[in-house]
């Protein structure tokens, strides 16, 4: 009796034209053909007269593959095939475990195939350019707990992820499911990318967006790749960079300014939301950089706008004087960009007057400082990042018709009177405000606001740093 053989062939996502030469090969050479009688249309073509096709019917993976063990110890050549590559979500972990517990010594050859995720990427463009894992929503050999453990861990770190079995008949919720667990990681402007058929004459090829994705439109035939924090639609591809764009440097960019730039990207990278408006996102982003702190992105307040409207005023030079409440705020505003703006910033701390008006009112010498303030600059661009009893004073003073400011950076930090002295400044919409909200700020962070502010326009760029 002749030695039999268990080829595990994958045979592409059912076109002929990926199918490899090894797998057609296999086909012609067999005696056999064993797997769902679906697929057997995709292979009739290399089959040799005579060949004999087992089906075993759906979901009787563990016959088929004792079908094809029987068959080989008769002396067979016998040719298990599964759709797409099979050692994914395929039959060669199967008949290699039955190999196993049967105890045999059957020659088994596992040949590779195009998988059905690979297929739907090259015709969504280049989605998995970068990290990329690959989920089944099928919870019949998986609990869902372990399953939903998987898609968060995906989302979380940020991989490209392909979802197949994502639908049939009785599984309707999961892929809502996993959507609303996406959106919990993901901003709602991630690419999101749908093949249903690929390959096949069928074929239906969609791109959109995780917020704008519809599980309804997909089905068992359906592969879904999701992209991460990088991908993006461009001309109704989906592409993920690989990174070697962002390996020219620019030759007019310093190693300091290099490093900053590269801190922007990881930054941005790791954001949970990435459709915020770019004056914000700006402001964010330096915010995160100074404190590194992504809590930000939760507590950092910007009005509508107030970002890009106070660099035109910097820009257009009706705005001409930044006034701070403490000379560490002042001293962290770079004088770059305040010497390419005109701009002069202004601190009342060490002002004599300042303390002799605290002495003489009993108030405190911040207070002090923007009363002084208000007299000369009633105009500017108010900045806060220490004394809330400033902030409130300015407040003040805004009730009384007595300031005007061109805008106000409210980031005081510290436990008493902090988060009233931001709540009593938020009311006045008609002036273009910063605030960091609770109890957090300081210097350092109201001086990088400022700082978004006079560089807002390489905002675009996302090139920070011009005066580091």
């Amino acid at each position: 009796m002749s030695k039999g053989k268990i080829t595990v062939a994958g045979i592409g996502p059912g076109s002929e034209s990926d199918v490899t030469p090894a797998v057609a090969q296999a086909l012609r050479e067999c005696d056999v053909v064993v797997g769902y009688k679906y697929y057997f249309r995709f292979v009739e073509q290399y089959l040799s007269l005579g060949t004999e096709c087992v089906d075993t019917g759906m979901k009787r993976e563990r016959d088929r593959a004792r079908q094809a063990f029987d068959l080989a110890e008769q002396g067979r050549k016998v040719c298990v095939i599964s759709s797409g590559d099979s050692g994914i979500y395929g039959m060669a972990p199967l008949i290699w475990e039955m190999c196993r517990e049967r105890g045999s010594e059957m020659e088994i050859e596992v040949l590779p195939g195009i998988s059905a995720f690979q297929k739907a990427a090259s015709l969504l463009g280049a989605p998995i350019g970068h990290d990329f894992c690959v989920i089944s929503l099928s919870d019949l050999m998986t609990p869902w707990e372990l399953i939903e453990k998987r898609i968060t861990a995906a989302a979380q770190a940020d991989f490209v992820t392909a979802v197949y079995n994502p639908k049939s008949v009785e599984r309707y919720w999961q892929l809502y499911r996993l959507k609303e667990l996406f959106l919990k990681e993901r901003s709602g402007d991630t690419p999101v990318g749908y093949v249903r058929q690929a390959g096949r004459d069928e074929q239906q090829v969609t791109v959109t967006t995780l917020a704008g994705f519809d599980p309804e439109q997909v089905d068992m035939f359906t592969v879904v790749i999701i992209g991460n924090s990088q991908s993006y639609n461009w001309n109704g591809t989906m592409i993920t960079p690989r990174g070697y764009y962002r390996e020219e440097q620019d030759d007019n960019v310093g190693v300091g300014q290099e490093i900053m730039i590269r801190s922007f990207r990881t930054i941005q990278g790791l954001l949970k939301r990435r459709d915020w408006p770019l004056g914000h996102k700006w402001a964010l982003l330096h915010a995160i950089h100074t404190t590194a702190d992504f809590e930000m992105e939760d507590i950092l307040y910007t009005d509508p706008d107030a970002v890009e409207s106070l660099y035109g005023k910097f820009r257009d030079g009706s705005l001409k004087t930044i006034v701070t409440d403490v000379t560490m705020a002042a001293s962290g505003i770079r004088k770059g960009a305040l010497e390419r703006l005109g701009v002069e910033v202004k601190c009342y701390l060490s002002d004599e007057r300042t303390a002799m008006m605290a002495r003489d009112k009993g108030i405190t010498r911040t207070q002090a400082g923007i009363r002084l303030a208000v007299d000369e600059h009633p105009d500017a661009l108010f900045v806060f990042g220490n004394a809330p009893t400033a902030l409130m004073e300015l407040c003040d003073l805004i009730r009384k018709g007595k300031a005007q400011p061109a805008g106000v950076i409210a980031a005081p930090v510290g436990f008493v009177h902090v988060r009233e002295s931001k709540y009593m400044v938020k009311p006045f919409t008609g002036i273009p405000k910063l605030i960091v909200e609770g109890r957090k700020g300081g210097s350092n962070l109201a001086a990088t606001l400022t700082n978004a502010i006079l560089t807002f326009d390489d905002a675009a760029q996302l090139k920070p740093g011009r005066d580091v």
